[in-house]
């Protein structure tokens, strides 16, 4: 039996395994990470649709197909996420791909496998459904379509002509086949480049069934595809929350400070039970208040031994799973640091890129500020440092 990348129930005899294919460059979309791997809200294309896809079938094996130079990627992506089983490295080809997942998949000998793109993380249990229930009935291949309601032109000699449009499908994932047709029909048509795995089984002779499909699951293929799926996925989190964080920590003997996950060079250090970076104390009890999910000192007790000397980012990042766990996204933060020294304008970049990391949003949802109390109290007094935050989250 194939490995997998972390333990999971064995497959179920009446479960389809899934080939998630999760090859390709996805240069369209504009340079950078490969499409299946950049942040949509907050997260990982891929991750989001392997969670759409655990959710919809929770005990089937999902064979992830990739880029090989993609395994740190997508191990990331994956991560926490059960049943997966080693990625098989991709082929030259989508059809050349899904042959390599396929194969992989020939130990196990599902009697019925879907594939599914990547970049379409909207995917649903109904639509899932829909396509299980063709093949239940009989059906050898099943495509979810959705029909086309938009008047259709050809190009054509001298102008342009109209097109029938009744009958007409624009054609989704997941696909379902029964596995041993469709690993036959692959490796008949190897090395040639059909447009899909449906394509595949027509040339082997096999019907192909339309099942219902879902106008909300789109496909990434260009950078504005991008922003559509941002807003479906805000339009869905309509449950809009604030929390405020403040912290303070007092000077000691050193030669640095943490600060919004920056080593700010200084004549003394903060003194704290971890490395004391206030200002990402404030934003995670800010996060936490946003949930109303208790707060730093609930979570990570200053009693138990383990939080020594531990990086303030172990603490914004479990906040930050926190609002993915429960299917939302941090819509915004801001954090404002108040002390006389040292000067932070020369780190307030590096802050502000820091903190969109551990968050895993865009840096201009990050706002990072810095003043003083004119000499007063005992930041002006050059005693220590305070920070307050806010975050704004989004919640279904």
């Amino acid at each position: 039996m194939p490995e997998t990348l972390m333990d999971c129930q064995p497959l179920i005899a009446d479960q389809p395994a899934i080939v998630l294919v999760c090859a390709g460059r996805g240069q369209r979309a504009g340079e950078g990470l490969p499409k299946q791997y950049r942040l949509l809200a907050g997260e990982p294309v891929v991750r989001r649709t392997l969670k759409a896809l655990r959710a919809a079938l929770p005990l089937a094996y999902i064979q992830p197909v990739i880029h090989p130079d993609d395994a740190e990627l997508f191990a990331s992506a994956a991560q926490g996420i059960d049943g997966i089983l080693v990625p098989a490295p991709g082929g030259a080809t989508r059809q050349a791909s899904v042959l390599a997942g396929l194969a992989a998949l020939e130990a196990l000998s599902p009697a019925l496998v879907l594939v599914h793109d990547a970049a379409r993380p909207f995917v649903t249990t109904g639509l899932v459904n829909g396509v299980l229930t063709a093949l239940q009935n009989g059906a050898a291949a099943v495509v979810p379509g959705v029909a086309i309601v938009d008047s259709i032109r050809r190009d054509a000699k001298g102008g342009t002509a109209p097109v029938d449009r009744s009958g007409l499908y624009r054609v989704q994932t997941p696909q379902g086949f029964t596995f041993a047709d469709l690993l036959s029909a692959h490796r008949a048509v190897a090395g040639e480049d059909l447009s899909d795995d449906a394509t595949v089984m027509e040339r082997a002779g096999h019907a192909v069934a339309i099942s219902g499909g879902d106008a909300n699951n789109i496909k990434l293929t260009l950078a504005e595809d991008f922003v559509l799926a941002e807003k479906q996925i805000i339009s869905a989190l309509a449950d809009v929350r604030t929390g405020t964080g403040f912290d303070v920590h007092r000077f000691e003997p050193g030669d640095h400070v943490w600060l919004c996950g920056i080593k700010v060079p200084f004549t003394q250090k903060l003194k704290g039970h971890s490395d004391a970076d206030v200002g990402l104390h404030a934003l995670t009890d800010a996060i936490l208040m946003a949930l109303a999910d208790g707060d730093i000192g609930f979570h990570f007790p200053p009693t138990e031994a383990k939080w020594k000397g531990v990086s303030s980012d172990t603490f914004l990042t479990f906040a930050r799973d926190r609002v993915l766990a429960r299917g939302g996204m941090i819509a915004n933060v801001g954090v404002t640091i108040i002390c006389e020294a040292p000067k932070l304008m020369p780190w307030k970049a590096a802050m502000q890129e820091r903190v969109a990391e551990l968050l895993q949003i865009a840096t201009d949802r990050v706002s990072i500020q810095a003043t003083t109390t004119e000499k007063l109290g005992f930041t002006g007094r050059g005693e220590g440092i305070a920070a307050q935050a806010v975050a704004t989250v989004r919640l279904p």
